[in-house]
This record gives C-alpha cells, structure tokens and sequence, in this order.
C-alpha cells in the first residue's frame, strides 16, 4: 500500500468539537514524524494546532470565499498544497462536498462515523441502551486508522504551559494563590448551571481569600453577565471579550482547575491537563464528548433518579418539561469540595 504523505483534515466548527481533535493529531503527528498534517477549519481556532510538528491550517472560510460552490475552491487549495488523503471529521455537507471532490481526484478519504444509531439508542425514552459509547476522541482516531494509519491515544503528551505575557502576570497578580477559572455558560440553558447557584459557588470560593477566581465566555449578553457578577466579589475577575484567544489559551494552561458546563472551555482545558470538572444537566458524558483525559469524579451529573430520561438529547437542545432545571439537582457544595479536593 501506498504510504500517505500529506493529510488533509477537516473540522470546521464548533469550538469544543474542534478542540477534541488535537490530542488525536497530537499523536498521529508524533507517531508518524514524516506525515505533513493540513487542518481545514475556522481561522479563529487556528491557535488550538500551536506547537503540533509538520502541521499546516488552511483556513476555510465557509460565509465567504468557501461558501456554497467555493468548497470546491477550498478542496482545490487542499489538491494544491499536495494533500494524498482526506480525513473528514466533521461529516457534514460542507465537509461531504470537499470530500467527495478530491476522492474523485484519486485521493484516499475516510469519514468519521458519529455513531448516530447509538446515539438515538441512548436518548430515546424507550428501551434505551444506557452505556458509555465510543468517545469523541476514538472517532477522531477510527479515521486515520481506516486509512491504515494505527493511533494509540493512550502515547498522548501534554504540552508544557504557555509562557505568561506581562498583561496576563499583571491580571494574575503577584499573591500565590491558586487559580481557577470558570466558564458559567452553554449552547443551551438547558445545560448552564443556574446563574443563583453558580454565584453561590462562587461566593463561598471568594470568601476563602485563597484563590484568584477568572470567568469565562463571549458574546455581548455574556460578557455583560460576567462583568456584573465578577463586580460582586474582590476575588474575581471575568476575561470574557478582553482577552484574544491565543491570550486566553495561555491563561487556561496556567490555571490549577477549570470550572466548566458541557461545552467548549471544559476542552480548552483539558488540552493543557488543566482538572478540569464538568457539570452535566440533561446531556451526559456517556454520549462520548467528555474533555480529553479527565477522571469520571471530575464530571458532575444531575440527579437521574429525579430526571431518568436524561440524557434527553445529545446536544441538550431537547427535554422534557420540567427537565430544564436538571442541573438544579447539584449542589453547590458538591462543586465548591470537589474543587477543594483537586487543590
């Protein structure tokens, strides 16, 4: 067989889903050193492949340039650099169509399969299969092995923390106290821990005086949300809308824990082997998209005794009635002694 030389990948959003992908090319790039890896996706996650050897991003701009019939300019930017496989991890139209045309070019492909059936076996309120499927990360995996390229996730090495710049030290401050960051909000409420309560942890983090507490998150509403609740306590400080990204990696690799819902600063963090503890409402990590490497006491569920049916959906978008208040079920206290036990 044919030894591959250059892959081109393909993740195009959202932010978690992307984020999973490096741990995998983090292996296969140190597994197979004389593989050239291109990473098709959003240039705003370009920072999240920083520091993996023999690795390109190409840049997929699928509201502009790449739009409709420009995937097919995008696929012939990826022929162009050389590329010899496809390894689609997205699987979606967008992806599909780029696919597709270079495999009719002769290139080898190969989709990642989302496991859809099982999925539905696990959310549907009848005669559901409740177990752990295969995670995020061994689906990423399952594709470069099908294009004969074995990847054991188990050799993956964390990168050392990011060098901090004089305006993260000056955020940080010069007290030893340890850090902890918190990223309050999801896609969906149905999956953000009520604001009332996650106040109430951080409250009593606050009156501890140990520890120096950041928040986390975007968008115009959040970022109002997050400077009103920071102005509360002496402790904490919200980074949302302040930071650019790559300045943002580099203050969650230097944090002791993050705090976060099942969305994308839980993997963020994960990335740097930051603890990282999860809260779930009525998704579930048994759905397969659990932060990389984390230990199961890391991810805090709602009360399925109260809630059974959880998980609702795979993406939190669905829900009973009733069931938006899932996350209700954990206590406060609960997160406050498992952060307290991590540090």
């Amino acid at each position: 067989m044919k030894q591959l030389r250059h892959i081109l990948v393909i993740r195009l959003s959202a932010l978690g889903d992307v984020a999973m992908t490096v741990p995998v090319l983090r292996v296969v790039a140190k597994t197979y050193p004389q593989l050239t890896l291109t990473i098709a996706s959003r240039a705003f996650y370009k920072p999240l492949f920083d520091g993996i050897p023999n690795l390109h991003f190409l840049e997929a701009d699928v509201y502009g340039k790449h739009k409709g019939f420009g995937l097919l300019k995008l696929a012939k930017e990826a022929k162009g650099m050389g590329v010899d496989a496809v390894a689609d991890l997205h699987n979606v139209i967008r992806s599909k169509v780029t696919t597709k045309f270079l495999g009719l070019q002769g290139i080898k492909t190969s989709t990642i399969d989302k496991g859809r059936t099982e999925k539905k076996a696990l959310t549907r309120t009848e005669n559901r299969f409740f177990h752990p499927l295969k995670t995020t990360h061994e689906r990423y995996a399952d594709v470069f092995r099908d294009l004969g390229l074995p990847v054991d996730l188990d050799v993956h090495q964390f990168p050392e923390k990011k060098r901090l710049i004089p305006k993260l030290n000056a955020l940080i401050g010069v007290e030893p106290k340890k850090l902890i960051g918190i990223a309050p909000f999801a896609a969906y409420k149905s999956k953000m821990y009520p604001l009332e309560l996650m106040q109430e942890v951080i409250r009593q983090l606050d009156a501890m005086q140990k520890y120096r507490i950041f928040l986390f998150g975007g968008g115009k509403d959040e970022i109002a949300g997050l400077n009103k609740l920071a102005d509360r306590f002496n402790s904490v400080s919200s980074v949302a809308g302040t930071l650019l990204f790559e300045e943002e990696l580099t203050l969650i690799s230097n944090l002791d824990v993050m705090l976060s819902m099942d969305s994308g600063n839980g993997h963020l963090s994960a990335l740097f082997e930051i603890p990282t503890i999860t809260l779930w409402g009525v998704t579930h990590p048994y759905a397969g998209f659990a932060p990389f490497a984390q230990p199961e006491e890391n991810q805090l569920l709602a009360d399925r005794e109260k809630h059974p049916l959880i998980p609702t959906s795979i993406y939190g978008n669905k829900f009973p009635e009733g069931y938006e208040k899932a996350m209700e079920t954990i206590a406060p206290e609960s997160i406050v002694q498992r952060i307290e036990a991590i540090l």
